[in-house]
């Protein structure tokens, strides 16, 4: 059996040693062999050896190029009486025309196979050469039997291996390294090709300007050496010309550093990167070269010099095919523009391919904004002469169409009255590619809040060349009703996620509606708790189910902090707080605080359970210590508040709170007024205090949208002698505008009177003047006189503020603010007189800093009055706003 599976997997390899090993053949002299039968030592399979190993031999040496001679042995042993020394070998090959004659014999014991072979020259008396080759398995039987034929070719072609391979001149770049990429190794056939390609290798490292490759001849073959001169490093870059760019901003951009080697053709990819720089602020005219200055130690210095030339700007901006609209109108779209007088300060005329690219949309958006819905912009054509840019649009304006036909088709859940009242199209009198885009936002919303989280609303628009009109047809198509499968939250690593869930206005297994989830997205951010929030949807198991994901960046919501500032009510101040507005992850706010300043001490203690029961119930209370330096007295209050709030309707909280404060008036000055002079001493306010209000802001801080309204009631007197009735309403709305930038209005009154057998006490009148009220006056210096010429409050106020806010430093938080304020305190038996409002105006900048807002701003007071201050700066740092 075994000598079966023998013979099998030896005539497999013979077919495949005849039909698959390329037929390498080099041009070498012409080499006669005669190949003998092997003796064979082997337990089975030795027939088979015998005849079948030198025809493999033989099949290798012709493809090594050698011309295989017939031996012309007979089938008997006869013939081995006369090959039984050297000299009757080389007689039998001399007599058949060989020059070398390859006998052996192959040796198998247990899995190791030996051959064992001789070669002998015909053509000279040498002895004969030996040659051995050793394999494990039989299945190796190719390799051992290739291997033993190249040893044969070296001695017949006169070929010679690799005895060495050497390294030299290389001082930075390790001999391993170039050995690496080297492919001839040690061992290998000599070959001059091989060498060739090997330097072509070595070269393409980049770190070397000369190769030299020698061979030297030694008893072991040829010993290859590569002699290598590197290139220089980099010492130091150095710069000239450039005014535009200091020589780290080139450097920055720049792709090679001190350092590396010198390589021509990345210094001249570096030549392109500086002139592309100066190009992007229009420097179009700029040249760069470059100068390689040899150093010592294998060093070299690098040196720019670049030639900026003049700033181009753009001289024409020229319209070809505008018939409808002029140049001039047609520029105003354009966020580029031409060269103007003040260019120093406006940048006006510089070039921005990104900004030129957007102007072709933009101009084709105002085409078919006003009905020329076949418009084309051609792509703008700049050429650059001299200094300058020219800039070429072709366009196509078409024929101007009205609105035709409007119409609602598909699937309408609602009446056809009622959506066609939340279109504007059909109130145009020429087509508006932007008001029909508005319009299918506002159809999909109204679908969306239905729960059709997937409608598709297309647009069929059909022109009519002959009357010029368009026909619309807003085509819907409804899809399935969507529910939320489940709503998966990650990122809250503190905030519990009941505090999250309370605060969606979608509910899982509860159906889809857009405004809702943007309510969601809304409420939490008003929290405050995360630095981003981010909404994804994905399909759920049914297409009617939805996944919603909300993944949060928590912030964090405890603070310590302890510094001071300054503001235009407390002058100095200094203040240490410990505020945490997620206690334990529950929504909880506690803040300790402690401030002390110019007129006034307080201690606080405060805390919020938003969600008291786990429903929206707010509660809370306040504990305070507070001494506060009037113009005329001195206020030293003890107190706390409890306070409760519900929400009673979209945005809108109900709430109700105790007071109770216990004042002592003392160190009263001459010049106070009778009023004050008869609260000194002790003075109890017990009060309760309703308040409703609506708050659909943004944001708590810099605020860009919404409203803060607000109406309260407080009453005092249960208890104590202090007893008055207050009422207080505030109107604000925010608004975005253009450009980022936001405009508040806000409009504030209020009105106490006394009760009946209680004490209205001045500190509870109205003042005004300050940060808070009319910007530019100082604080309380708005009130009213009484019969002695002193400063009272008033019983009665009026407080308008308008603001344009817009972003300084957007990534920082800074904003600068215009305003604009009025408003005044009115007697108890006054009307209000609206030509007496004060006035004042200005400007400033806030900052929502790490530390808390800051604000500067300087109020001009418009209608300024004898002995009073043209104006003045408002600053307030810290919490105290």
């Amino acid at each position: 059996m075994f000598r079966s599976f023998m013979l099998k997997n030896l005539r497999f390899f013979y077919i495949v040693f005849i039909c698959f090993i390329p037929c390498t053949i080099y041009a070498l002299e012409t080499v006669q062999v005669v190949v003998l039968p092997f003796e064979i030592n082997a337990p089975d399979g030795r027939e088979y050896l015998k005849e079948q190993l030198p025809r493999v031999i033989s099949s290798y040496l012709k493809q090594e190029g050698a011309v295989v001679l017939d031996p012309g042995i007979q089938a008997d042993a006869s013939w081995k009486d006369d090959l039984k020394n050297a000299g009757g070998i080389r007689k039998f090959g001399i007599e058949r025309g060989a020059d070398y004659v390859i006998w052996g014999s192959l040796t198998r014991i247990g899995n190791i196979i030996s051959i064992d072979s001789r070669m002998i020259s015909t053509m000279d008396n040498s002895l004969p050469f030996v040659f051995f080759a050793e394999g494990k398995g039989i299945e190796n039987l190719s390799i051992t039997v290739k291997e033993l034929v190249r040893k044969f070719s070296l001695k017949l072609f006169t070929r010679e291996r690799v005895a060495e391979i050497v390294i030299k001149g290389n001082k930075r770049i390790e001999s391993d390294a170039v050995k690496r990429i080297i492919k001839t190794k040690q061992g290998d056939v000599f070959l001059a090709r091989s060498l060739s390609e090997d330097m072509k290798a070595v070269y393409k490292m980049g770190y070397f300007e000369d190769i030299r490759i020698e061979s030297e001849e030694s008893p072991n073959g040829k010993i290859i050496t590569f002699n290598l001169k590197e290139k220089p490093t980099i010492r130091r870059i150095n710069f000239s010309g450039n005014k535009l760019y200091d020589d780290n901003e080139i450097s920055g951009s720049l792709t090679i550093k001190t350092g590396s080697v010198v390589n021509i053709f990345t210094i001249q990819n570096n030549i392109s990167r500086i002139e592309s720089l100066y190009k992007e602020k229009n420097y179009h005219n700029v040249k760069a070269a470059y100068k390689i200055i040899p150093v010592d130690n294998n060093q070299a210095d690098i040196e720019f010099t670049i030639d900026e030339g003049e700033k181009i700007r753009i001289k024409k901006i020229d319209f070809i095919g505008n018939n409808s609209y002029t140049s001039k109108e047609l520029k105003k779209v354009m966020k580029s523009s031409e060269k103007g007088f003040w260019s120093w300060l406006t940048s006006s005329g510089e070039l921005n391919r990104e900004d030129l690219e957007q102007d072709a949309a933009r101009l084709t958006a105002w085409y078919q904004n006003n009905g020329y819905i076949e418009a084309r912009i051609g792509d703008p054509e700049l050429e650059f002469k001299d200094n300058w840019i020219y800039i070429t649009i072709k366009i196509v304006e078409g024929s101007r169409y009205k609105v035709g036909q409007v119409s609602i088709k598909g699937d309408i859940i609602k009446s056809e009255k009622e959506l066609f009242d939340k279109l504007e199209i059909s109130s145009q009198e020429y087509y508006n590619r932007e008001i029909l885009r508005t319009d299918i936002l506002k159809l999909s919303d109204i679908y969306s809040d239905e729960g059709y989280a997937y409608v598709d609303i297309i647009p069929g628009i059909k022109t009519n060349p002959g009357t010029l009109t368009v026909d619309l047809t807003y085509e819907i198509k409804k899809g399935r009703k969507v529910y939320f499968e489940a709503i998966q939250i990650s990122g809250n690593t503190k905030t519990r996620e009941k505090v999250i869930r309370r605060q969606l206005a979608v509910y899982e297994k509860g159906l889809y509606s857009g405004s809702l989830l943007k309510r969601s997205v809304r409420n939490l951010h008003r929290l405050d708790y995360f630095e981003d929030v981010k909404v994804n949807t994905s399909k759920g198991s049914d297409d009617d189910q939805m996944i919603l994901k909300i993944g949060l960046a928590e912030k964090p919501t405890g603070t310590f902090s302890f510094g001071g500032g300054y503001s235009s009510t407390e002058n100095l101040f200094a203040m240490a707080s410990i505020t945490q507005r997620n206690l334990f992850g529950l929504g909880q706010i506690l803040q300790l605080k402690a401030e002390v300043g110019g007129t006034s001490t307080r201690f606080t203690t405060s805390f919020t359970e938003p969600w008291l029961f786990d429903i929206p119930l707010t509660a809370g209370f306040d504990l305070y210590n507070w001494e506060r330096d009037y113009d005329t007295y001195d206020k030293d209050s003890i107190g706390g508040a409890v306070r409760f709030g519900y929400p009673v309707y979209d945005y809108t909280t109900a709430y109700l709170t105790y007071r109770y404060d216990i004042g002592n008036i003392e160190n009263i000055t001459d010049d106070a007024s009778k009023e004050v002079k008869d609260l000194e001493g002790e003075n109890i306010t017990s009060s309760i205090a309703a308040t409703l209000r609506y708050d659909s802001r943004d944001k708590v801080f810099s605020p860009t949208e919404g409203s803060n309204h607000s109406i309260s009631i407080e009453y005092a007197g249960i208890g104590g002698n202090i007893g008055f009735t207050k009422y207080l309403g505030e109107v604000g709305h925010y608004f975005p505008l253009f450009w980022g930038t936001v405009g508040f209005a806000r409009a504030k009154a209020g009105y106490v009177r006394e009760n009946s057998g209680k004490t209205l006490p001045d500190y509870e009148k109205f003042y005004m003047g300050g940060i808070n009220t009319l910007r530019g006056f100082d604080w309380r210096d708005i009130s009213l006189r009484d019969e002695d010429d002193i400063r009272v409050g008033g019983y009665k106020f009026v407080q308008f503020n308008a603001e344009y806010l817009f972003p300084l430093i957007k990534e920082a938080g800074v904003t600068g603010v215009i305003f604009f304020d009025t408003g005044n305190v009115f007697g108890r038996s006054d009307d209000i007189q609206w030509n007496e409002l004060r006035e004042s105006a200005g400007g400033g900048i806030r900052w929502y800093s790490p530390m808390g807002p800051i604000r500067i701003e300087y109020g001009f007071v418009l209608d300024r009055e004898d002995g009073e201050e043209g104006g003045r700066w408002e600053f307030a740092m810290g919490n105290t706003f």
